[in-house]
């Protein structure tokens, strides 16, 4: 009899960590050979977008309400998108209490508004094995690390998704340090990749950069800007796309229309085939006041995109191997990304190919089938 692992996810936009539970699920179903079985509880409609694709991967979603009443949530700005994580989780108590006593002995993965099940299993005798996901490195505020620290005796794993964090996790000595593993996330489903890998135009003498992201303050895309316009007085011969729509849109556009450079920046929105302006482009910038591990910047080296990226917490230095896979600098330092466009137009053709080539090799460490090796360890030799 299959084992189940049930994922808890329960989030406000369709970020990083949205798809790569997808992924994760996905992996579990298609490399465990029926000895696993993923189901993904939805909330509060969170995955109903999703279940077409979900169903034809076999994966199922278990409703806790035949209602969707996430269109119903705000989700822009903190204190609106901070309301409806408490409606959720008020929403979500009794029905959480009453499927995680009927799952005895299954496995529990826990990411996003993870304060509720850690919440409800000091609580309560469920028998159900959890696995803790931590990605980003996390505000510790007394609250959090009180909940942590008596949550301790009743996780199995805690899993994060770069070394780096890892090791920020054990610094901090709440949880007992064998539990916690490198977990790459699921990030990359190559055959998906490959199906999608298309030109969006053909290539001409103009030189294409691309970032990728949701139009917010950890995005950082207004130093982006900034640096991209000081670049332009430099070299002309560069034209930048930003994908992803967001609350700092406003902000982006004025900058544009200010600088008078609207020849030269585009804001495409949200698209519905990333990879294919990956293949078309030359360069990929990644401007992130945060991020963990930056699942843009992992498809980007997939795709054989050169990458320059801030040196933010906590994936950018480790997936660039500190730089050599490609070009790293300071975080929102002024003139900072300016040099490494300058650099980077500068660059031998041989050095920019053995750099793409480190940064592909170190991308495949986030494959959907590398993530399910180790889960799987995780969940096997551990006996969870």
């Amino acid at each position: 009899m299959s084992k189940k692992v049930l994922y808890w996810a329960p989030c406000l936009h369709k970020v990083g960590t949205y798809y790569s539970t997808i992924n994760s699920a996905i992996s579990v179903q298609k490399y465990s050979k029926n000895n696993l079985k993923p189901i993904i509880i939805n909330a509060c409609g969170e995955w109903n977008d999703t279940e077409e694709l979900l169903r034809k991967n076999n994966i199922e979603v278990i409703k806790f309400y035949k209602t969707n009443y996430f269109k119903y949530l705000p989700k822009n700005g903190f204190l609106a998108s901070r309301f409806s994580y408490l409606i959720i989780i008020i929403l979500s108590i009794f029905p959480l209490i009453k499927f995680l006593n009927k799952n005895k002995n299954e496995i529990l993965i826990i990411h996003l508004i993870t304060i509720l099940p850690l919440f409800l299993k000091l609580f309560f005798n469920f028998k159900i094995k959890t696995i803790l996901r931590i990605s980003g490195y996390p505000k510790l505020n007394l609250f959090r690390k009180k909940i942590w620290e008596f949550s301790n005796s009743n996780l199995e794993f805690i899993t994060c998704p770069t070394i780096d964090l890892s090791n920020q996790i054990k610094k901090i000595k709440i949880f007992d340090e064998k539990k916690i593993v490198f977990l790459p996330d699921a990030v990359l489903n190559i055959k998906n990749i490959y199906k999608d890998l298309k030109d969006e135009n053909e290539r001409n003498d103009i030189k294409k950069i691309l970032a990728v992201g949701r139009l917010t303050k950890q995005k950082n895309f207004i130093y982006l800007l900034q640096e991209f316009e000081k670049f332009l007085k430099v070299k002309q011969n560069y034209r930048l796309t930003i994908l992803g729509e967001g609350e700092k849109k406003n902000q982006l556009e004025k900058f544009i229309k200010e600088k008078k450079i609207s020849e030269y920046v585009q804001l495409k929105g949200r698209v519905k085939n990333v990879f294919s302006y990956m293949k078309s482009s030359d360069l990929f910038v990644l401007s992130s006041l945060w991020e963990d591990p930056g699942f843009v910047i992992i498809e980007a080296a997939f795709c054989n995109l050169f990458i320059i990226s801030s040196n933010c917490p906590n994936g950018p230095t480790e997936i660039l191997d500190k730089g050599n896979a490609g070009i790293l600098f300071n975080s929102n330092e002024k003139n900072a990304l300016l040099n490494s466009l300058i650099k980077f137009d500068k660059m031998d053709k041989d050095l920019i190919f053995k750099k793409k080539i480190l940064s592909k090799k170190n991308s495949l460490r986030y494959s959907i089938y590398r993530h399910f090796k180790i889960l799987s360890k995780i969940i096997y030799e551990s006996k969870i």
